[in-house]
């Protein structure tokens, strides 16, 4: 039902109309009055009108003065016109408040019905326009954490860099001029708690602590969040260290989990950025230093030292050159450790889907398994195994099944088509012939 407001001084032409209304459009209406231009507005307010029907001529504020105050107020209200008046006269005004139709007193039925009639078609069509409008930001705030955790793993991870990075900050409006890496690092009890929740959680407070960032999902034990500089604030990066240690304080209030939070320096571009985040992993030990925020350029220095080389004596310069060299070393086997550990986990999922490959096996559960998300899991499985999960997953399958085949026992296709974890023939004989050139029948007979 739609709301509508009769202006109008004269109170038998308000009641003729609600009851012309009525007859001429049942159940379309809840009709309020008011019977000068400051009631208009005072009704405006409270009633919140999708039309209303102001005459030009009333006591006090007038009409066009008051659909100008109301159009402040309510944009979206449709306005008409009633008058006995030229309304000519007032077009150029009526026009410029984006009042569109207009009634002469005395009105037709026809006219008042045709003129409300046009107004709720335009009202409908605005409204069919918002929830498409809803329905696809919807979908686009659904999207971007999976965009944010793309152009993530381009920083993160070297294997699967393309030249996508420009297009994915592109659409995130995260331009790569100039930013750092913070990783929050977790000790290995979040195994047993709800990690959608932790994820979330972590991910809420970024977006709404003020900064401009992106966060990666939650990968095994971290996550990392990127942040970019988009003031002129000289001290920007003490700003970036107290956001860490309200991370830690709210990992300690939610969870009760003693995170370290690593800072990498300031960089640019997808190269820069991808060092920070080595950086920020390798300040982020929390294993001994559980509950800190550590900054990658204050370990170098040494200790959290803020003081400059050449403010050193010789023998200071020296032990300082010698745990920079350090640091540096140890960043480097961090990469080689990271790459390691990827390969390692790679074979362990590779091992499980030899055990599983004949059941109903998921990448999801596989990821499960080797405790990295789901998505992170897929880039870096096609990377390391040079193909996608299902590839690689249908490449064993077939495999056995071209055994089964060609083996002694004869086995019905049916029977082999259920041994290598398919449930239905006619979809096995499709993959097998994709994969072969041939079906499992013409297999057979070249077998023979």
């Amino acid at each position: 039902m739609y709301r509508l407001l009769i202006a109008d001084d004269e109170a038998l032409e308000r009641e003729g109309l609600e009851l012309l209304i009525h007859r001429m459009l049942p159940d379309l209406f809840q009709i309020a009055h008011a019977d000068n231009g400051r009631r208009a507005i005072e009704q405006a307010e409270e009633f919140r009108p999708h039309i209303v029907m102001m005459d030009i001529n009333m006591p006090g504020i007038q009409g066009l003065q008051a659909i100008r105050e109301m159009k402040s107020r309510l944009p979206d209200t449709k306005f008409i016109l009633v008058t006995a008046y030229d309304f000519f006269a007032y077009a150029k005004e009526a026009v410029s408040l984006g009042v569109k139709e207009y009634i002469v007193k005395p009105a037709g039925r026809e006219q008042i019905s045709s003129t409300l009639s046009q107004l709720i078609e335009e009202l409908e069509r605005e409204k069919s326009k918002r929830t498409a409008e809803l329905h696809l930001r919807d979908r686009v705030s659904q999207l971007q954490p999976l965009v944010e955790n793309e152009l993530s793993l381009l920083f993160m991870v070297d294997q699967v860099l393309d030249a996508d990075e420009a297009k994915l900050s592109d659409w995130l409006d995260f331009p790569l001029d100039e930013g750092c890496a913070v990783v929050v690092a977790f000790p290995k009890q979040i195994y047993t708690l709800d990690k959608k929740k932790l994820y979330e959680t972590f991910r809420s407070y970024a977006k709404t602590y003020g900064i401009s960032n992106i966060v990666s999902s939650l990968i095994d034990l971290h996550m990392a969040i990127f942040i970019r500089n988009d003031t002129e604030d000289t001290d920007w990066k003490t700003s970036i260290k107290s956001f860490g240690e309200k991370l830690c304080s709210l990992a300690e209030r939610q969870f009760q989990l003693p995170i370290t939070v690593g800072i990498g320096s300031v960089q640019t571009g997808a190269g820069g950025l991808r060092k920070s985040y080595f950086e920020a992993v390798f300040a982020s030990d929390v294993d001994r230093h559980a509950g800190e925020v550590r900054d990658f350029e204050e370990v170098v220095r040494g200790s959290g030292s803020n003081r400059h080389a050449h403010s050193l004596t010789p023998d200071e310069q020296e032990h300082s050159d010698e745990h920079r060299s350090y640091v540096i070393s140890a960043l480097q086997r961090i990469r080689e450790q990271r790459e390691q550990q990827t390969i390692n986990v790679m074979d362990k999922a590779k091992r499980y889907i030899g055990l599983h490959f004949t059941e109903e096996l998921s990448l999801e559960e596989t990821a499960e398994h080797v405790h990295l998300n789901p998505h992170y899991f897929s880039k870096v499985f096609k990377q390391q195994a040079g193909a996608t999960f299902i590839d690689y997953l249908t490449g064993l399958r077939i495999d056995k099944a071209k055994q089964l085949i060609a083996s002694a026992d004869e086995l019905a296709l049916k029977e082999v088509c259920f041994e290598v974890g398919y449930k239905d023939p006619n979809y096995f004989s499709r993959v097998f012939k994709r994969v072969t050139g041939v079906t499992p029948t013409e297999y057979r007979g070249q077998a023979k």
